[in-house]
């Protein structure tokens, strides 16, 4: 499977970055518009619709439709795991229905001292087979303006 990496300082501390990124809003404001994201539903691990927290077991239900071009693609996300330790933290989402044939994203946090180092680490392989993993380097054209925009976005709604 292929590996996409990025990592960005934000000059906020972990508390602010990390409460951002554990709310779908988070979630809303960091998704470029050209990829026109629809949020269908979040159900919380136990049930209850719409969960102030994205925990461990929350489902988030989405549409995105990049550029406007072709038909609403469905993606289906779970939060595997989350956890917060003094000066780090993390939460990883699978997608368990979507374009891709593996999706693993691991957001990670780490203080340093009154700023915060914010890295995403994605897991992924394409559909098609041999010919998706032929060619899964190449969705790094894909990934890196839209976490480019993830990463600015955070320092401008969080510094």
């Amino acid at each position: 499977m292929a590996v996409y990496q990025r990592r960005t300082r934000v000059a906020a501390p972990l508390s602010e970055v990390w409460e951002f990124h554990s709310r779908v809003s988070g979630l809303e404001a960091l998704t470029p518009g050209w990829m026109n994201l629809r949020v269908e539903s979040v159900i919380g691990p136990d049930g209850d619709p719409d969960p102030g927290i994205l925990e461990t077991g929350s489902r988030i239900d989405a549409s995105m439709r990049p550029f406007g071009v072709g038909p609403r693609q469905r993606w289906t996300s779970v939060i595997t795991a989350r956890e917060r330790e003094d000066g780090s933290a993390y939460f990883r989402d699978e997608m368990e229905g979507g374009p891709f044939r593996h999706w693993e994203h691991t957001h990670r946090f780490f203080a340093d001292g009154t700023e915060t180092v914010v890295d995403d680490r994605v897991v992924y392989a394409l559909p098609f087979g041999a010919v998706g993993e032929a060619v899964s380097r190449l969705a790094r054209i894909g990934f890196e303006p839209m976490f480019r925009y993830r990463h600015r976005r955070t320092r401008a709604l969080l510094e």
